[in-house]
């Protein structure tokens, strides 16, 4: 849905703030990793990483909606464009592909990127005993909540199998240390010391659940563009499967190629392992299209080449013939052999299919004779005394 002038403006002032201040919560985590030993520092060095990365891109993202906003001058292209900016995919305006541990390349919304470094940045501040805020712990507690009432809202989201079974287990022990936790804290036990991991371990969840669902689009988006690319191959075939028949209509010797059947590999699998190998097969039907399609279109280019030749000449032989037998003794022999060799050939080229070998070797003849008559006769040297 287009975005309005009037909710793109706090949104995006809300969103700068935003940006500042995980900023500025990243600034203080690269501070404190100083005071940390070198291997707790290498630890933590190459998640820091990443949220920076996703900082940036969402930063980036951030210059481009304002860019389009304006100051205000929004039209119905800018708020589509608005919309299309905030819901689209991050890595469409970097050169780097946003990326997490083990994950490999990600591909996120802006609101996924911002709840993806929300999640990273209370870990980095968990795991260099820093505090998200103040360093009460109710205020720990309620984030830890809160992170947990959004892991509950994904978690159906997961498709029905092993693998939502396996989130449910792991959000309903996460609520039980949650609960046990608060329970601690209202008895006033010193619960510093849990907070940590558990938060490290809601945001490791929470990010699991949010990369599932980016790899899930991914795998859908990748599934329709092999059934795009299915269609399209097999349209292909159909249309060159007409030039065969066309070729071996028009000439012989006629090229014989097997054009292959793109429904004989089945639907498109689910699977990404099984997905990836039927792409390679895909791959390999179209070279085979593409040669199919060069060999029937070259044997067909070469007739139409030996009819021009053959024309070419004809045109040639009646603009200079005339003016040429006159140098020859007997002109009526050399307009015998012309007219039986045009003869000859205009048979050869009528004939359905057509001999291509015959046609070329006739037409070379032809082209042959009929420059050696209207070549222009040598004219002797003048004799020195």
């Amino acid at each position: 849905m287009p975005v309005q002038a009037t909710e793109a403006q706090p949104y995006l002032a809300a969103l700068r703030q935003w940006v500042s201040q995980r900023r500025a919560d990243l600034s203080d985590v690269d501070s404190a990793i100083l005071r940390l030993t070198p291997a707790e520092q290498t630890a933590i060095t190459t998640d820091l990483t990443v949220a920076l990365t996703f900082w940036k891109a969402i930063n980036d993202r951030l210059t481009l909606l304002e860019t389009t906003f304006d100051g205000g001058r929004v039209g119905p292209k800018e708020a589509e464009r608005l919309s299309t900016l905030i819901h689209g995919r991050l890595d469409s305006n970097t050169t780097e592909h946003l990326s997490l541990p083990a994950s490999g390349s990600l591909a996120v919304s802006l609101p996924e990127a911002c709840r993806l470094l929300d999640s990273l940045t209370r870990t980095l501040q968990a795991r260099a005993s820093l505090a998200p805020g103040a360093l009460e712990a109710t205020q720990r507690i309620t984030v830890l909540r809160a992170g947990a009432e959004r892991v509950r809202d994904q978690v159906p989201l997961v498709p029905a199998g092993p693998e939502r079974d396996a989130a449910a287990e792991r959000l309903a022990r996460l609520d039980r240390r949650v609960a046990d936790l608060v329970e601690r804290a209202r008895r006033g036990a010193d619960v510093g010391g849990i907070i940590g991991p558990l938060e490290i371990d809601l945001a490791m969840l929470e990010r699991d659940l949010i990369v599932a669902a980016a790899e899930r689009a991914n795998a859908a988006q990748d599934r329709a563009d092999t059934r795009q690319l299915v269609e399209e191959l097999d349209a292909r075939a159909e249309a060159i499967r007409s030039l065969e028949r066309q070729c071996i209509a028009a000439v012989t010797p006629a090229p014989h190629l097997a054009i292959p059947n793109v429904r004989a590999l089945g639907p498109v699998p689910q699977a990404a392992a099984e997905l990836a190998g039927y792409r390679q097969r895909l791959d390999r039907v179209s070279r085979a299209l593409d040669l199919a399609h060069e060999t029937y279109a070259a044997a067909l280019a070469e007739r139409d080449e030996v009819v021009g030749l053959a024309g070419a000449v004809g045109a040639m032989l009646e603009a200079q013939l005339e003016a040429q037998l006159a140098a020859h003794r007997p002109a009526e022999a050399v307009r015998d052999d012309i007219d039986a060799l045009r003869a000859r050939l205009e048979s050869v080229l009528a004939e359905t299919p057509m001999p291509t070998v015959r046609a070329r070797a006739l037409a070379a003849a032809y082209q042959s004779y009929v420059e050696a008559v209207t070549r222009q006769p040598s004219r002797p040297g003048r004799a020195h005394p």
